[in-house]
């Protein structure tokens, strides 16, 4: 049964005519279901996927830093289609999410649980869950949190192509990340590698500056930053067990 808080919630997405940014309608989605923050992301061509909205500040960084380290609970769940559950991201095994690892201390995300937005095997993107204080979720958050994940992939279905009608406006929210792309685009030609090395090379330099993915991606769009011919690649992620 889910809470009320979440039936309002659910109600605000089932209106064709809502009102509000993304951000509003995270933030009431966080509040409902006790998080400091929520994101939800739509599958794309990179292994993070495209954020379309973002609640807060402390939810959108830990997105952006799995977008720069290429892994994390919110890749793994959109890999394999599957509930992620971290109720503590400093007792993470060794070995999992090493890059990740040597982040953590830093975070103010502790807690982070990832639902996958799906229809049988086919999985349209991730909802993630981010909470400063560690813990599991209570079982009325997890009962919660599964009937917005069933809601927001039924809003997919619903209304074409993802990220285009989800917030009620005719043109759609434009997807977070969508300056990744236009600066992937211009490494490569700056680089003459293929957009997958230039994204590689994006999260190389982006790791190496101690910024996140997104903010490179602004700079190199405002040319501020302009990635030299000969940058190395990096090496190729280990094999994961």
């Amino acid at each position: 049964m889910i809470s009320d808080r979440m039936a309002e919630v659910l109600g605000m997405l089932q209106k064709r005519d809502a009102t509000g940014g993304g951000a509003e309608v995270a933030a009431a989605m966080a509040a409902a279901l006790g998080m400091d923050g929520v994101t939800v992301a739509l599958i794309s061509g990179s292994a993070h996927g495209e954020t379309l909205w973002a609640s807060d500040g402390v939810s959108r960084h830990f997105v952006d830093l799995q977008a720069t380290l290429g892994e994390g609970p919110g890749v793994d769940c959109l890999a394999v289609g599957a509930v992620v559950r971290v109720p503590d991201l400093t007792l993470v095994r060794d070995g999992r999410w090493p890059a990740l690892a040597m982040e953590v201390p830093g975070q103010t995300a502790r807690a982070v649980f990832c639902f996958p937005l799906r229809i049988g095997a086919i999985v349209l993107g991730v909802l993630t869950l981010v909470r400063r204080a560690p813990g599991q979720l209570t079982r009325g958050q997890a009962d919660d949190a599964l009937a917005l994940t069933f809601a927001l992939t039924m809003r997919l279905m619903d209304r074409g192509p993802p990220g285009l009608t989800l917030s009620g406006e005719p043109d759609g929210p434009p997807l977070l990340n969508a300056v990744v792309h236009q600066a992937t685009g211009m490494a490569s030609v700056q680089l003459a590698v293929s957009l997958a090395d230039a994204l590689l090379c994006l999260r190389a330099h982006a790791y190496g500056s101690g910024r996140t993915l997104t903010d490179t991606a602004h700079d190199i769009v405002a040319r501020r930053l302009r990635l030299a011919p000969g940058t190395d690649l990096p090496p190729p992620a280990a094999d994961k067990d």
